[in-house]
């Protein structure tokens, strides 16, 4: 195969060369494809393992370092830092999604699925950069385009689980506990999509969808203490 584009994206994105681009390739290239395609034999789930080894290290060492928490504070940081939507935003941002190499099938998959294949990438493009490049590039990597959202983080409360954090905030302010609401339900039931409503007494303070109840609630609370927090401001 012609692996110019992925030479073309590391020198411009990556800020160098591949040893083996080879590498590159299988990081970018899902299960889906090796199964419709039978002359390719790699996928990316073991440089995903490695670099997401690599990922937990190198964020568990950043926080160790650089802030005197405690343990569970930090574990709560760590686990913002590289939670799906954190390395799957990260992966947007780098602009590889045009490289994955996807069954037919995958391609037209919902948007939920492709989230979480892109987060997968970016853990084996972490793997690829370890094994071709060495720890301290592979650090830098992470550090350029995950541990830079740290400041972000602590100033939104984003480490915090959002709906212990908006039932203080609204127990602060309102004096009330806040409850949620179903307002929709959409699509079939493989792959439902439910709207929930955070209220606060009669007030709606948030709306979040997500593909259950539970999920749904999450992304309300989240919405919640950002309206918490403008108007703390």
């Amino acid at each position: 195969m012609d692996t110019t584009p992925y030479q073309e994206f590391a020198k411009e994105k990556l800020g160098f060369e591949f040893n083996d681009i080879d590498l590159l390739v299988t990081a970018l290239t899902h299960r889906s494809y090796v199964n419709e395609h039978k002359k390719v034999h790699e996928h990316n789930e073991r440089l995903e393992f490695l670099g997401d080894a690599v990922l937990e290290l190198v964020s568990s060492d950043f926080l160790f370092r650089e802030y005197n928490y405690p343990e569970g504070v930090m574990t709560a940081l760590r686990a913002a830092l590289v939670r799906t939507e954190s390395i799957g935003d990260a992966g947007k941002e780098l602009g590889y999604e045009p490289l994955v190499r996807l069954s037919k099938g995958e391609k037209h998959g919902s948007e939920r699925a492709h989230d979480v294949i892109l987060a997968d990438c970016f853990e084996a493009v972490i793997g690829a950069i370890y094994l071709d490049q060495g720890y301290e590039t592979a650090r830098e990597f992470i550090a350029k385009h995950i541990l830079a959202k740290i400041d972000a983080i602590l100033d939104e409360g984003s480490w915090r689980d959002p709906k212990s954090y908006v039932q203080e905030l609204a127990q602060k302010y309102d004096g009330i506990t806040p409850t949620y609401k179903t307002l929709r339900e959409d699509g079939p039931d493989h792959d439902k999509t439910f709207t929930v409503g955070l209220y606060v007494g009669d007030t709606i303070k948030g709306v979040g969808k997500g593909h259950s109840k539970q999920e749904a609630q999450t992304n309300a609370a989240r919405e919640g203490v950002k309206l918490y927090q403008k108007l703390r401001k």
